[in-house]
């Protein structure tokens, strides 16, 4: 579905990605981990289109991207849940979800919405509240929701657990692990390794732009290299 070869990115005259090469299957959870400042954030932001890409291609569903400006994208079937949640907190609940599906105008719309409460039941309870008045973990569900409405087959999820307590870390996993069965490809983005290696498929690890190690997420886990340096074992 996904396909990154040599991918190189930068900021200025600081090159940040250096040749990333990565794939995606249909179906599939793919985490990226590593440690904070690797150039996980900056790659999700060159495949949603709003990071300039300097070098390498990215191809999605057979279609080059990098031409593609970012608002095209969505249409394409790729959605991205931001670091930071970046959701809109002087409108209600409702509203954020009504514009994660703002490509559409069917009877579906409300199908997805009661499809999100379902996945989130906090957020129905919540649906006319302000969303800068939720909790952490409530906004983060919520920016997921939001990118679920523009009905992505593939979604890029940047740091979902960051700052959130454990039993909501739980829950958002949860949710991920669950997306497969309805046929959304994941491409997951984490510092919490072991939570993200646990539900994902395969993993790569990225270290100061590069990938250094990728395989199977049961492999991963189990190499002493990543148990030291990510786990903590």
């Amino acid at each position: 579905m996904l396909t990154v070869e040599g991918l190189r990115s930068r900021y200025g005259r600081i090159e940040v990605l250096h040749g990333i090469d990565l794939h995606v299957d249909s179906g599939e959870i793919v985490t990226v981990v590593g440690a904070n400042g690797a150039g996980k954030t900056t790659l999700l932001r060159c495949l949603s289109g709003v990071q300039p890409v300097t070098g390498g291609s990215i191809t999605f569903r057979g279609e080059l991207l990098v031409p593609v400006p970012a608002y095209k994208r969505l249409r394409r079937g790729l959605a991205q849940s931001p670091e930071g949640r970046q959701i809109f907190t002087n409108l209600s609940v409702e509203e954020n979800l009504r514009l994660g599906a703002f490509l559409f105008n069917d009877e579906r719309v409300e199908k997805d919405m009661d499809d999100a409460f379902q996945m989130f039941p906090i957020l129905k309870e919540k649906r006319n509240l302000a969303a800068g008045g939720l909790s952490g973990g409530q906004q983060q569900m919520l920016a997921m929701a939001r990118a679920l409405m523009g009905r992505p087959s593939c979604l890029l999820l940047d740091e979902p657990s960051m700052g959130l307590a454990p039993i909501i870390v739980s829950q958002i996993f949860d949710v991920v692990k669950g997306l497969k069965a309805l046929n959304v490809t994941v491409l997951l983005v984490e510092q919490n390794a072991f939570g993200a290696l646990k539900i994902a498929d395969r993993g790569y690890v990225m270290e100061t732009g590069h990938i250094t190690m990728n395989g199977a997420a049961e492999e991963l886990i189990a190499d002493p290299r990543i148990r030291e340096a990510y786990l903590g074992i």
